[in-house]
């Protein structure tokens, strides 16, 4: 991932960022991770979707989409947990929709190269999840 150097300079400034700025940069990307994922199927729908509509998250009415509204402390708490997700994002070559204001987080999820959800969307929830959590530890890889 090649980052510019003024994003290189936000985020070097922030702690938490730097460690997982660097532990990414030094990783290899996964390769062509678009050809391991397909549309979810029936029976992947059945067994992952409940459990993230669990934690929240809502199939979108007019698309084959996810949704969810994370609410955070403060911008800083939500910024933080925006750019682990970025950096995830990026690894995965799969990114979110989005949206921020102050401490709250809008994204939903959906694959436009199958039309739809795939286990790609499933990964990035998960792991947004754990991340909002708390739960991530700094030996995890993003």
């Amino acid at each position: 991932m090649k980052l510019t150097t003024a994003t290189q300079h936000i985020l070097f400034k922030l702690p938490w960022a730097r460690y997982y700025t660097s532990q990414t940069l030094k990783q290899n990307p996964v390769k062509n991770p678009k050809k391991m994922a397909g549309k979810l199927s029936a029976d992947d729908r059945k067994e992952k979707l409940p459990v993230l509509f669990s934690k929240g998250w809502t199939l979108q009415e007019n698309r084959d989409a996810i949704y969810k509204e994370f609410l955070f402390k403060d911008f800083n708490e939500a910024f933080g947990f925006m750019t682990q997700i970025a950096l995830k994002a990026e690894k995965m070559d799969h990114h979110p929709e989005w949206f921020n204001v102050y401490n709250k987080v809008q994204i939903t999820l959906s694959s436009h190269d199958v039309n739809g959800l795939s286990k790609r969307d499933v990964t990035l929830a998960n792991f947004s999840e754990k991340v909002a959590a708390g739960i991530l530890t700094p030996n995890e890889p993003l």
